[in-house]
């Protein structure tokens, strides 16, 4: 093998790689447009399946902006549900709030007035 050989695959490995990645953002994108029927759907999948460069093409060109603002709005709700689960796992915020909840569990009888106390003290540092 020469060196030109060599630099060949390396482009054709390339772009390659390059089309699978916006093969498989096109497939993601179709799946995530809620507002394309299925009829719509399946016609794209047959062009990029019998004229895949083409119908890349077509698609970016047609399709290029909607692609990048459903990007974004699902990395935008993505983020709105990683947030609203940290909320929800991490507990109450507060100190006070902390400590309510621990007095609770106290008067409840489920800890005792030192494990209160550890609390209370966690939650005022």
């Amino acid at each position: 093998m020469s060196f030109w050989d060599v630099v060949w695959f390396i482009i054709v490995g390339f772009a390659f790689a390059a089309y699978l990645m916006m093969l498989f953002a096109i497939v993601t994108d179709l799946f995530r447009d809620r507002d394309t029927s299925g009829v719509v759907k399946a016609i794209w999948l047959i062009g990029l399946l019998f004229l895949p460069f083409l119908s890349a093409l077509v698609y970016v060109i047609v399709r290029g902006r909607g692609m990048s603002e459903r990007a974004a709005e699902s990395h935008r709700a993505a983020v709105e549900e990683q947030e609203a689960y940290i909320k929800d796992v991490a507990g109450p915020a507060t100190p006070a709030e902390q400590i309510a909840k621990a007095s609770d569990l106290l008067e409840a009888g489920t800890i005792s007035q030192a494990e209160f106390d550890t609390l209370k003290a966690k939650a005022l540092v």
